[in-house]
């Protein structure tokens, strides 16, 4: 008698210990599915983010191409002379936004000259659809530095110091020029996205690398 409880307390006991895994084992589904749950909702919710974020981004860059750049100068770009040219060239503006130029352009993938560079190679670039950013000694070291850091970014552009410029900080495109008040100025970002390889481009495409240095 003694031996049969023994047995039937033993697979009482069995059967209690089976109950408590099964149910562990229930509540750890449970928890992984719901962790699961968590988890795919915060992906699925980053992804709306992001794509909500690009999406707004897009639609910025779009309204910034259609949208005029406050006080910006034009000169009509069918004017501009477009010729190779060994001898130095006298141009109207300072920067210069086009015309005859030497047939090597600077290079200006993302290029930031510490020294000031020649017009005639810097023209040639303009042409072929950079943005040519550019300084006096007036400009504040800080918006010279956050400009060399956004020119780095991007292909397309190059930038360099400019003596006898009237603006502190200007930008320039082919038949394209605006000062600005600083880098945190909108029309910064404005005119990179206007301008770079942008609808005023002589030669879309062109190379922006294999030119002078200037190094």
């Amino acid at each position: 008698m003694a031996s049969r409880n023994t047995t039937n307390d033993r697979r009482a006991r069995i059967e209690q210990m089976r109950r408590a895994e099964q149910s562990r084992e229930r509540r750890n589904r449970i928890l992984t599915v719901g962790i699961s749950a968590v988890v795919v909702a915060g992906l699925v919710g980053f992804g709306v983010f992001v794509l909500n974020k690009e999406s707004e981004e897009k639609e910025q860059r779009v309204a910034e191409a259609k949208a005029p750049v406050k006080d910006e100068k034009s000169w009509d770009a069918k004017k501009l002379g477009r010729n190779h040219v060994e001898t130095a060239v006298t141009y109207e503006m300072k920067p210069p936004v086009g015309g005859d130029h030497n047939q090597v352009w600077m290079n200006c993938n993302g290029d930031v000259y510490k020294e000031p560079i020649p017009d005639v190679n810097a023209v040639h670039s303009l042409e072929h659809g950079a943005v040519w950013v550019t300084y006096t000694d007036k400009a504040a070291k800080a918006d010279v530095d956050k400009l060399a850091e956004k020119v780095k970014k991007t292909p397309y552009t190059l930038m360099s110091p400019y003596k006898d410029q009237q603006g502190a900080i200007m930008l320039s495109a082919w038949g394209k020029q605006v000062t600005v008040d600083s880098a945190d100025d909108k029309r910064v970002s404005q005119f990179f996205t206007k301008y770079v390889q942008g609808p005023q481009t002589p030669e879309p495409g062109a190379a922006c690398t294999g030119g002078l240095s200037g190094k």
